[in-house]
């Protein structure tokens, strides 16, 4: 650990830098975003308009238009609700922008908590970390948002029912979906630093593996903005595949500590 430790005032002085050089980030992205949050608005009709099509035998995949959805068009049922549509697609779409810059901040906090040679993955925990969300957001965005929307939305609806969304009501459905998505990536980061820390051990994750099913439903019943249990399904499933992933990388971090002492006892 540091050889020094630092005052409470010194620690609070250091949050509120990184605070505000993340806010800094943040707020540049979103004037950015805010600019071309029309095109970006047109991206995110995408999971309603088209779905995954695949074949594992003919190893074919392809994006095809929903012909029952194809033609819809949203609505706004208040003088300002397109306007607030706008401000969270591009606040949203800043944040991604920002990762890096966020992430960075939030090592160059912990990092005089840990070791000399442990300061040294700050480059791959900033990528790491932004990579897992960013496709933690492209599979809910390209692979469960598609298939959630068409069968919400053309299930048992028959020919006298029509589907009529707000414009605020999708964006809230999709962005709050993809936000879920990108932060339960970031599972197995959060596995590694609490085994490296020893508040766990990946034997104990493995024993309570049943436990950790039961918090995967739970967790996606307050993550996910409808209360259904099709849509909660399909994020503990990831969830619970992400768990895994954490415990054997756990694993693999801890017999290469073994290692290291080993190599140290040896010398």
């Amino acid at each position: 650990m540091a050889d020094e430790k630092m005052p409470l005032t010194e620690h609070l002085g250091e949050l509120r830098k990184r605070i505000i050089i993340s806010l800094v980030a943040l707020l540049i992205s979103f004037i950015a975003a805010f600019t071309y949050s029309e095109e970006i608005f047109k991206i995110i009709m995408f999971p309603l308009k088209y779905e995954l099509d695949f074949s594992i035998k003919n190893m074919y995949l392809d994006f095809v238009p929903k012909d029952k959805l194809q033609n819809m068009k949203l609505v706004f049922l208040a003088p300002a609700e397109a306007f607030w549509m706008n401000m969270k697609v591009a606040f949203v779409a800043a944040f991604m922008f920002s990762l890096p810059v966020i992430f960075l901040q939030l090592w160059k906090f912990i990092s005089p908590g840990l070791h000399h040679k442990e300061k040294k993955y700050v480059i791959p925990f900033v990528l790491s970390a932004t990579m897992l969300f960013l496709f933690g957001a492209s599979f809910c965005f390209f692979i469960v948002l598609p298939f959630a929307l068409g069968f919400l939305l053309t299930y048992k609806v028959g020919d006298f029912l029509m589907p009529m969304l707000s414009v605020g009501q999708y964006t809230d459905f999709c962005l709050k979906f993809i936000l879920a998505f990108g932060a339960i990536f970031e599972l197995p980061i959060i596995i590694i630093f609490l085994t490296r820390i020893g508040i766990v051990t990946p034997k104990t994750l493995a024993k309570n593996r049943k436990y950790a099913i039961i918090i995967a439903f739970i967790l996606a019943a307050f993550l996910t903005p409808t209360p259904d249990a099709f849509n909660q399904t399909l994020m503990a499933i990831p969830i619970m595949l992400l768990y895994e992933l954490g415990i054997w990388l756990a694993i693999l971090f801890e017999r290469k500590k073994e290692d290291v002492r080993e190599d140290k006892q040896e010398l």
